[in-house]
């Protein structure tokens, strides 16, 4: 039975909407605790910025706190009722001090959570987005993440206009944000990676790429892994004051740096930021080795200085390539350069000199695993002189967005490469222990590595793990414009 809680919505734009709003139990199959009651406390129009400022329970019956708005040990359900057929539902599912969103009851929008206006919705949505919407990019939803209180889902109100109202929503465009940072360098005691420090010029990456591990790093800032990832991307403008201020230190020991380890440092936005090429012109001046991770062509932009640094030995370079078919490479990765660009992008670099690798990863089981010598052999005819592979992870929330991925593209195959993921994992679809998260167990799994090693072999590369310990750290060295002044002398 439904108990009728009628609201009041102030604020808003002018002609903002009243709405009245029912609070119902929900069934969910299993016996209710006390006070599990979903409420749904309010409707607001998508539009006003600062709509839900000056919420009023009339009945009271949610609780006392913020004017009736529910605080301990609810579960509540809001739901908002746009001026179309869309309503946007947020779950609170967390039982203890309930969080209400910013810029929901108060209208001021926080870096963490945007007003409720069109384009911040669609962005902060749980539900798969229309293909007009996605276009171009590598997720097809944008669930909420871990951390998050709420949950943001689709709900036709019961017009059957859901669909036709989604399909109006323009494309998801790039939105590129400063972030204030506090450091350059990032440290790691990770015991199956040849690199203890790196640099990461951009969070989130616009090559959208649905396998990508740092998917759930995202969750971190506040931001979904999904779609999110692809389209919200920070960048650091203070970080190469930082890496200068670091590096001059005194004490500091000099050890391979990876640039991207991470997030590509060669996405597409670094055509423009230029991040990327300011922090190697400075790893060059102190003579600070460095290698490079990236599937991009604009690589080659920076040529230039990678040359200059590759000829003292202080410089590597390891191109990922996951595919040379063409049409599965724009599914996969969508905005990330072509199997033959990266191919070529590789040769060029191997004919200035610049040691290259040939990264075959992700190898996903029944999807791409079988190009595995066929990617090895097209990097060692570019020039490469080692070679890598990754099995498929899928930490977190990388798991939901692939599986929905292999739904949309390959839903004959979905059910067979989830099993054969399976079978590399222990029966799980990840498993997180060191030295052998990135390759994986069981027979599949040492299959693929038999094979690697084989290939490896026949074509007489090195395998890329412990190449960066052939960097030469004995040229750095700080430059006498970077060094620290005495403060005495700030007297002078």
């Amino acid at each position: 039975m439904e108990e009728e809680q009628p609201f009041l919505v102030g604020g808003g734009a002018p002609g903002g909407e009243l709405g009245a709003a029912t609070a119902r139990r929900l069934d969910d199959g299993g016996a209710q605790a006390p006070g599990d009651l979903r409420r749904t406390v309010g409707a607001v129009r998508v539009g006003d910025e600062d709509a839900g400022a000056g919420f009023r329970n009339t009945n009271q019956g949610c609780g006392q706190n913020r004017g009736g708005i529910p605080s301990r040990n609810d579960n509540v359900h809001f739901s908002f009722l746009t001026s179309g057929a869309v309503s946007l539902q947020v779950h609170a599912e967390r039982n203890g001090n309930l969080t209400m969103p910013d810029g929901l009851l108060w209208g001021q929008p926080s870096p963490r959570r945007p007003a409720l206006h069109a384009e911040g919705m669609q962005s902060r949505t749980g539900f798969a987005i229309p293909g007009s919407q996605h276009k171009g990019r590598g997720a097809i939803s944008n669930p909420g993440n871990r951390f998050e209180q709420t949950a943001v889902e689709a709900l036709d109100d019961g017009w059957g206009t859901l669909a036709e109202d989604l399909a109006d929503l323009p494309p998801l465009a790039t939105q590129l944000l400063r972030e204030k940072s506090k450091t350059a360098l990032s440290y790691n005691d990770s015991p199956d990676i040849d690199f203890d420090r790196s640099i990461n010029p951009y969070r989130g990456c616009e090559h959208g790429c649905i396998y990508c591990f740092a998917r759930p790093s995202h969750a971190y800032l506040g931001y979904s892994p999904g779609l999110d990832f692809e389209t919200k991307l920070l960048f650091k403008p203070d970080l190469p004051a930082l890496l200068e201020k670091e590096l001059s230190r005194p004490g500091y020991v000099p050890r391979p740096v990876a640039l991207g380890a991470n997030t590509d440092p060669y996405q597409p936005v670094e055509r423009n930021v230029a991040l990327t090429r300011q922090v190697l012109e400075i790893l060059e001046r102190f003579n600070h080795p460095v290698t490079v991770v990236t599937k991009s062509a604009l690589v080659l932009r920076d040529a230039d200085i990678l040359a200059r640094m590759a000829a003292k030995n202080l410089a590597q370079v390891a191109i990922s390539v996951t595919t040379l078919d063409g049409a599965l490479a724009r599914k996969m990765e969508p905005r990330a350069a072509s199997p033959a660009r990266r191919l070529a992008a590789m040769a060029e670099l191997s004919r200035l000199g610049i040691p290259t690798a040939v990264l075959a990863a992700p190898m996903i089981p029944g999807l791409n695993d079988a190009e595995l010598e066929q990617i090895l052999l097209a990097g060692a005819n570019a020039g490469a002189r080692r070679a890598g592979y990754v099995l498929l992870r899928l930490p977190l929330e990388i798991r939901a967005l692939f599986e929905e991925w292999m739904a949309r593209h390959f839903p004959d195959r979905a059910r067979k490469v989830l099993s054969l993921i399976r079978q590399t994992r222990g029966g799980a679809t990840y498993q997180s222990d060191f030295g052998t998260r990135q390759t994986g167990t069981g027979p599949y799994a040492e299959l693929l590595q038999q094979r690697f090693l084989r290939a490896v072999a026949a074509l007489g590369m090195e395998r890329r793990m412990g190449g960066v310990a052939s960097l030469d750290c004995e040229q750095f060295a700080v430059p006498e414009v970077s060094r620290p002044q005495p403060r005495q002398m700030a007297l002078f």
